[in-house]
């Protein structure tokens, strides 16, 4: 839940303080995932930030409450909102490096997993 609370955290609040230099500059590091996307939308970037947001405050209501419950739910919240990311950018790779596809696909699809994992029911032993 933290990883998940910590990557909502950064995405969303670069994409609300900086949406252009999100857009230019995201993940960083001399790296521009977003910027093949197509042309410059402030309100979609900063709308996608406030998304990442209020799934980063999912995550930290559910650290912070610590029940089962609600770390499962949260962990539904952020799986629901991650497979369809992960799809649009596996339908959406031109213009990224073999590094970038890969970078972009494994963070996204790491994401996935984190979140399912976290809302799958707990599996008892038969005995």
């Amino acid at each position: 839940m933290l990883v998940l609370a910590a990557s909502g955290f950064f995405v969303g609040a670069w994409a609300l303080v900086g949406p252009r230099s999100f857009y230019d500059s995201f993940p960083g590091f001399g790296h521009h995932w977003t910027a093949v996307t197509g042309p410059y939308n402030e309100h979609f970037v900063t709308d996608v930030g406030a998304a990442y947001l209020a799934l980063t405050a999912a995550a930290v209501l559910a650290l912070a409450w610590g029940d089962l419950r609600t770390c499962r739910m949260a962990g539904a919240i952020w799986a629901v909102f991650s497979a369809p990311h992960l799809y649009f950018h596996v339908r959406h790779l031109d213009g990224l490096t073999t590094f970038d596809k890969i970078g972009e696909l494994g963070t996204l699809a790491a994401t996935l997993v984190i979140a399912v994992w976290l809302a799958l029911p707990e599996r008892t032993a038969r005995p």
